[in-house]
């Protein structure tokens, strides 16, 4: 195990602590999330454990969750009370969703701790597309506030396609500038950013973490049931061994194609849409095929 990592991912953490309350930690039950866990239990840091349910969560990552102490799980829900899930999501925003069009995520992962100090297990390693984005600290929202912040500061940044702001150094600066912005926008810490998948498998058998039982199945990756991201023959798969979900999707799409009749549809059915969204000959994506 890499001590040295371990070491300076509990010193970040306690550099970005905040004063009046608690860390937000986002569990989701997979490796990283485990790792994140057991460190600001390390750190000695002031943390809550929460996870958000998304409606398609795989039984066993909810089962393993609820095993894990102290865990708080969030439902998700909109400004006026009304629960949002999956397949609320679809009909509302009359697509499925796609590698692409990631509304599942940002609706019903990401919109937990507003105005709070977070704590992600993000990892430059997992894809290209998060070494690229996401820095040991990312701030979201009011990006030419922070922006103006940071540069009469002297904090180091640089800015994101997506108009945020990601910080790599934890000079008292950027302390400062974290301290300033976190209550008023989403901002995030990745203590583990520059760790492999071998640092976390080692560092989580160090510390006698067994981890999701889906890894000893063979997933790769804990996701959601149906998530484009994991390819189409890992959709086709989750199908396969939760075909309920198969129906819940078909249904949903059905309702979907209700509610925007006007929308000029190639689909007539749900199940035309789920066969669509599930074959990789017929499921190629280009942005003028939906008025959104």
């Amino acid at each position: 195990m890499d001590i040295e990592k371990e070491r300076i991912a509990i010193e970040r953490l306690k550099a970005f602590e905040p004063e009046t309350e608690p860390y937000y930690l986002c569990y989701s039950g997979g490796k990283d999330s485990d790792v994140i866990r057991i460190l600001a239990h390390l750190a000695g840091v002031k943390h809550e454990i929460h996870h958000n349910l998304t409606s398609v969560d795989v039984p066993e990552t909810i089962r393993y969750v609820k095993s894990v102490p102290n865990v708080i799980i969030d439902i998700p829900h909109d400004r006026n009370g009304n629960r949002i899930s999956m397949w609320s999501l679809i009909v509302k925003k009359g697509i499925p969703p796609t590698r692409i069009m990631r509304y599942c995520c940002s609706e019903l992962k990401e919109t937990g701790g507003k105005g709070r100090m977070k704590i992600t297990g993000v990892r430059s390693a997992e894809s290209l597309n998060r070494a690229k984005k996401a820095g040991m600290i990312k701030i979201i929202g009011k990006p030419k506030t922070v922006q103006k912040m940071a540069e009469n500061i002297g904090a180091d940044y640089e800015i994101t396609q997506a108009g945020g702001l990601v910080m790599n150094m934890d000079n008292d600066e950027n302390r400062r500038l974290v301290e300033h912005c976190y209550r008023t926008t989403s901002t995030m810490i990745n203590p583990i950013l520059d760790w492999t998948d071998a640092d976390v498998w080692e560092f989580l058998q160090h510390y006698g973490c067994e981890s999701n039982p889906l890894y000893q199945c063979g997933k790769r990756r804990i996701g959601c049931i149906g998530c484009p991201l994991q390819g189409f023959k890992g959709m086709k798969k989750d199908f396969i061994q939760y075909p309920k979900y198969k129906y819940l999707y078909i249904m949903a799409f059905e309702r979907m194609l209700e509610s925007h009749q006007k929308k000029e549809y190639s689909w007539k059915t749900g199940l035309d849409v789920f066969d669509w969204w599930t074959d990789s000959d017929r499921n190629q994506m280009t942005f003028d095929m939906f008025d959104t």
